[in-house]
């Protein structure tokens, strides 16, 4: 897990050591296991549903649409970066309840896919908004910069930025043994947690944000009184980002706080600790919600993928009745 409500109680060197609670109220402040019970069923779903709905968008593209367009190019980026991300969840979901038991190498790897995944897709949701400034408000020079080719080289650079984005996490991820259990953990010392927390709400949020509100602030003036089949066409791309920050804000918020309390900004007790680490927890299971909610908004907003989506499965039932 790359923060556990348990480590914080079980380390005696975690990034609090120089906190120290007495033993009743570190039995009082102590995590409901049912907390992390239901997290971990959460993350479980998560899993499934997120596996299916991404697995299906990549077969979609690839196979339907065949990658026609940079939109194309994008929506099958964040797919895959998607998938990145649900496919710790199930480590992190067992991690919950009973520890980290898969060893270092799976350590590194899954909590490195699950942070390459988080910036991917938040980086590629830029890329899209990007991709619909250029469509719209310049559309002349959009058919010389929007094609397949030109997708394919920028999202090899959203793949190496998310990458990058990644660190200094991807340097200091281990398994740690506390008092009961081992963890998988990114964050070793407190410091580390504080940089990460300002990172995340810079490159996580505040950046994209600001390109995204620019971007979509320079289409809706220019489509401000087109027909309504242009402004048709913006509802994917438009839900798509709604959905992303209405998902992925609290979480940012949450760890901001958290940072704050690292750095003593805000003075610690052991009550608003315990109710900051959960908040953390819980609007992190919101924010990864996201990446299984993509699929569903392509099927039911996006008609271009719907219709391609039924053809593939018409086609698969007419090469199965034979």
């Amino acid at each position: 897990m790359l923060f556990d409500l348990h480590e914080f109680f079980d380390y005696a060197d975690y990034f609090y050591y120089s906190y120290n609670f007495s033993e009743t109220e570190t039995v009082l402040c102590a995590p409901e296991d049912h907390e992390n019970n239901l997290l971990s069923a959460l993350y479980c779903l998560f899993f499934v549903v997120g596996f299916i709905g991404n697995a299906l968008v990549v077969w979609v593209i690839t196979v339907g649409a065949q990658l026609k367009s940079m939109t194309d190019v994008c929506l099958l980026n964040l797919a895959l970066a998607d998938l990145l991300l649900v496919l710790s969840l199930p480590f992190l979901a067992y991690e919950f309840n009973y520890g980290w038991i898969f060893g270092e190498d799976m350590c590194s790897l899954v909590l490195g896919i699950y942070f390459i995944g988080f910036y991917g897709g938040i980086f590629f949701i830029v890329l899209m908004s990007i991709d619909r400034y250029l469509a719209v408000v310049h559309a002349i020079l959009a058919l010389r910069v929007r094609t397949k080719t030109r997708g394919i080289v920028a999202s090899l650079v959203i793949w190496v930025l998310a990458v990058a984005a990644s660190f200094p996490e991807l340097l200091h991820i281990r398994t740690m043994q506390s008092t009961k259990v081992t963890r998988c953990n990114a964050y070793p010392r407190e410091m580390l947690v504080a940089i990460a927390s300002i990172k995340m709400n810079i490159v996580g949020l505040l950046v994209p944000l600001i390109i995204v509100v620019f971007c979509y602030s320079m289409i809706l003036r220019k489509l401000y009184g087109c027909h309504s089949s242009k402004k048709h066409s913006m509802r994917l791309i438009v839900v798509v980002m709604v959905v992303f920050f209405c998902c992925w804000t609290p979480h940012n918020i949450a760890v901001f706080i958290r940072g704050l309390l690292i750095m003593d900004v805000i003075p610690k007790n052991c009550l608003f600790l315990k109710q900051i680490l959960l908040t953390v927890e819980i609007t992190e299971a919101v924010a990864v919600s996201h990446s299984c909610l993509n699929p569903f908004l392509y099927v039911f907003v996006g008609g271009k993928f719907r219709r391609h989506l039924l053809r593939l499965f018409r086609e698969r039932r007419y090469i199965c009745c034979k």
